[in-house]
């Protein structure tokens, strides 16, 4: 992909926002914390600022959010084909359930339902490999069996056995629909992934159906396959379209139902033409109109209150096009904000300064515009994981053309390190005390500066030589990308430039966030795999490239090395300047790789260094984490807004309020956001 969103890392603890010590006095009875099962915890952020906007934005917020909410089928119908009528049903037993619930089958089911809800559907969300349920077919028949047959997602005809039969292999067979994002090299992406964007083609058929309407000629290319399902019926090979009156329309329609009211309070005339072309696309389906859509939205820099709405990130499609639907709902941070904007308006510097060679450097920059954002509601696959960081637009061409817009969500990352206080990680882990306190004194801005970098500068850094396809690198396009714009952050932290912008306090701060990274993408990272899995997320096979890439590289000098103190494993440092060189060299190489959309390049580097797990470390780093107690994911509760309204039915007022609990929440969702049938073919 050409942006990718920044997902937590097992260090976000650390994590903080400039500007932050009011929202630290306002915040120190909020309970950040919900409930916490399996390998997840789920939070609560604050909406800090809210109740000072005025009324128009709320309102506006408002809009925006039913809008987002409207979109949730259809991530879980992207996400696999029967996702839907799982949840369904899994929904209609918890609810319906009248036995003992302290039955280890129906606890077991309550919580497979918990990471259902929170994956939206039934592989995990980091690792796509699927859930094993911890009950029994058994137990769940005799469920279901005793539900009123009108309160289950069975289809005209069907009988409960029926729906059973259909169902059951899915669920509880370990060996159908086992991943929903297979990256494993050599083996069709298409055929041995779960996710919905394809119908009986292959992955050759997919590729040769894209390239015969690509056209090497054209420098504003939409961006082919995004918002449809590739099929082949009858021997043909056809895309579905998602719009108004194709695939997803029932929710698409009220998505656009829900932005027209958003229209009527719109803040500008810019603001308002954003919207009125999203429109216009979602009722077409024409990817021009995205485009325009995109151009407009990436000009829109007055507005006090944004949004992201729509089919955005392609990390679920295996061949890295099709997009999955999400949506942010958010309002400037206008304190925290200056610290980007300083960032933003130096973009030609940085860009100029880049170690990478001069031909795929960017003569001009253009259009680069950062902020800190307060996240207002959290939609689809940014709902319950999230990011904490967003550039975008995706394309090459308009952001080379037009620019980008990047923004950090400061009250996330507020959310996440109050939530995590004191949770013991980084003692465990770091090697020594000097870490520690260096940690403890730069982690807070040396950790939001690179996601800075990163977001504002490192993905809208560089360019395509002409000709160069957009989508050359395939399936390890997203994991190519993201390590450009991490290593684009790395190189610069430690430079001179940042102490002389005044954004950062020491020359040497950098080293906090440099021992973080290497000690996430050697070993801490590794929590969140299973044992005897690969790496598989593109966010973690970046980390772990660039960390062990930059070991091997590194070890005839001793620039970094993995050490063993009382019998456990650490990262030890031993040249940090050595080790920015480092990370500048590999910065060069894969901005060549980019830029010449090298195939073979990206292969070899994301299979040597970013895929294999070493097995006793692994084991080594699990019992040392599992000691600690804490989940290795996190997500979120969105807030809730009630409305106030007047007797002619015109809003006097919007509330905030954060006392949903998890189930309740889920359950509301599925109550009032769930307009798709069960399956949408």
């Amino acid at each position: 992909m050409k942006r990718q969103l920044i997902l937590i890392t097992m260090i976000v603890s650390f994590l903080s926002s400039c500007g932050n010590l009011k929202k630290a006095t306002e915040t120190d009875k909020f309970d950040y914390t919900v409930e916490k099962f399996a390998d997840l915890q789920i939070l609560r952020y604050k909406v800090h600022g809210f109740d000072e906007l005025p009324l128009k934005q709320k309102e506006l917020i408002y809009y925006l959010s039913q809008a987002a909410l409207e979109g949730r089928d259809i991530l879980f119908d992207q996400n696999g084909k029967y996702n839907v009528i799982i949840r369904r049903l899994l929904e209609a037993a918890y609810t319906n359930y009248s036995g003992d619930k302290k039955d280890t089958n129906y606890v077991n089911m309550e919580t497979y339902l918990k990471r259902v809800w929170f994956s939206n559907g039934i592989h995990h969300h980091y690792g796509y490999e699927k859930f094993v349920p911890g009950f029994t077919p058994e137990f769940f028949k005799g469920v279901i069996e005793k539900i009123d047959p009108s309160k289950l997602p069975l289809e005209k005809g069907q009988t409960v056995a029926q729906l059973c039969d259909e169902i059951f292999p899915v669920i509880f067979d370990p060996k159908v629909m086992p991943k929903r994002v297979n990256q494993a090299d050599g083996e069709d992406l298409i055929l041995t992934s779960a996710s919905n964007y394809y119908e009986g083609v292959t992955q050759a058929e997919a590729e040769d159906f894209y390239n015969k309407l690509k056209d090497p000629k054209d420098t504003t290319p939409i961006s082919y396959g995004l918002n449809s399902r590739l099929v082949k019926e009858n021997g043909k090979v056809f895309e579905k379209v998602w719009k108004v009156g194709g695939l997803y329309s029932p929710a698409l329609e009220k998505i656009v139902y829900w932005l027209k009211k958003a229209e009527s309070v719109t803040e500008n005339d810019t603001q308002k033409a954003v919207i009125s072309k999203l429109i216009e696309y979602y009722n077409t389906g024409d990817l021009k109109k995205f485009d325009e859509y995109c151009i407009q939205w990436v000009k829109d820099l007055n507005s006090h209150v944004d949004f992201v709405n729509g089919f955005t990130e392609n990390y679920g499609d295996p061949l890295g096009m099709k997009a999955s639907w999400e949506s942010l709902v958010n309002f400037k941070d206008v304190e925290a904000t200056k610290r980007t904007e300083t960032i933003s308006a130096n973009a030609q510097w940085f860009e100029d300064h880049s170690p990478v060679d001069k031909k795929f450097k960017k003569e001009e920059v253009k259009g680069v515009s950062a902020k800190v954002i307060t996240a207002a509601i959290l939609a689809g696959d940014l709902y319950p994981a999230t990011a904490i960081g967003i550039n975008l637009p995706n394309a090459n061409w308009i952001r080379t053309q037009h620019g980008s817009k990047s923004v950090t969500i400061g009250n996330l990352t507020d959310a996440y390190n109050k939530a995590a206080h004191g949770n013991g990680f980084f003692e465990e882990f770091a090697y020594s005390k000097a870490e520690i306190e260096m940690n403890d004194k730069y982690a807070d801005i040396t950790n939001d500066l690179h996601t800075d970098l990163h977001e504002c500068l490192g993905h809208g850094s560089g360019k395509l030589l002409p000709g160069t396809d957009p989508n050359a690198l395939k399936a390890y396009d997203s994991t190519i990308e993201e390590a450009r714009a991490d290593l684009f952050g790395l190189y610069y932290l430690p430079d001179q430039k940042m102490v002389d912008l005044g954004i950062i306090p020491s020359a040497d701060a950098f080293k906090a966030e440099y021992y973080s990274f290497m000690m996430n993408g050697l070993m801490t990272q590794l929590v969140r795999i299973q044992p005897g899995n690969n790496v598989e997320e593109a966010h973690m096979r970046n980390r772990q490239l660039i960390a062990r890439w930059v070991l091997e590289k590194g070890a005839p000098e001793k620039v970094v090395e993995l050490v063993k103190k009382d019998g456990e494993t650490f990262v030890r440092i031993n040249d940090y300047q050595k080790l920015r060189n480092l990370f500048g060299q590999l910065l060069a190489e894969i901005q060549r790789i980019k830029s010449e959309g090298d195939y073979a390049a990206a292969r070899n580097l994301v299979e040597a260094y970013a895929v294999k797990v070493d097995p006793e470390l692994h084991k080594e780093i699990l019992s040392r984490y599992e000691k600690l107690n804490l989940a290795p994911y996190k997500g979120f509760l969105n807030p809730v807004y009630d409305v106030t309204t007047d007797k002619g039915g015109k809003i006097t007022d919007v509330k905030v309020s954060y006392n949903e609990g998890y189930a309740e929440q889920m359950l509301r969702y599925g109550r009032e956001y769930s307009s798709l049938p069960n399956r949408n073919e």
